[in-house]
């Protein structure tokens, strides 16, 4: 996954998640996932969508995502991350330090001192990590 497909998917683990609370309105806000104790797996969240696309008749949905992930974040989809080195202080960057679990300077120490390209049409990175599911 890279990190547009990675914030995909774990918007759409958090529409699950408001489902489930009663709420069918396709919109995360920025800070939604950081509000939440309890939380369901993300079968049981996409099971959610699925029953709601049924008992509505609803072939596909369209909704829209503010989510910030950042360190600190529990990845309740993904656990592997494709992507190309990002800016200092960009929201992107902020995302591998979230899926890094801090280790972010090291990897991008790692990318300076062997002289790697940033930016889009730079080198790329493969993060992953187990997850309990």
């Amino acid at each position: 996954m890279g990190t547009t497909s990675i914030r995909t998917l774990e918007s759409l683990y958090w529409y699950g998640v408001k489902i489930i609370n009663g709420d069918t309105d396709f919109f995360i806000p920025k800070l939604f996932p950081y509000q939440h104790a309890e939380l369901p797996t993300y079968k049981e969240s996409f099971q959610a969508i699925l029953n709601h696309m049924e008992k509505s008749n609803l072939e596909e949905i369209v909704g829209s995502t503010e989510i910030f992930i950042l360190p600190g974040y529990s990845f309740r989809v993904c656990n592997g991350l494709v992507t190309n080195f990002h800016q200092p202080a960009s929201t992107l960057i902020l995302l591998v330090a979230a899926f890094s679990k801090g280790r972010w300077r090291e990897i991008y120490n790692t990318a300076l001192n062997n002289d790697y390209r940033f930016l889009s049409y730079g080198d790329s990175s493969l993060l992953w990590h187990k997850k309990n599911r």
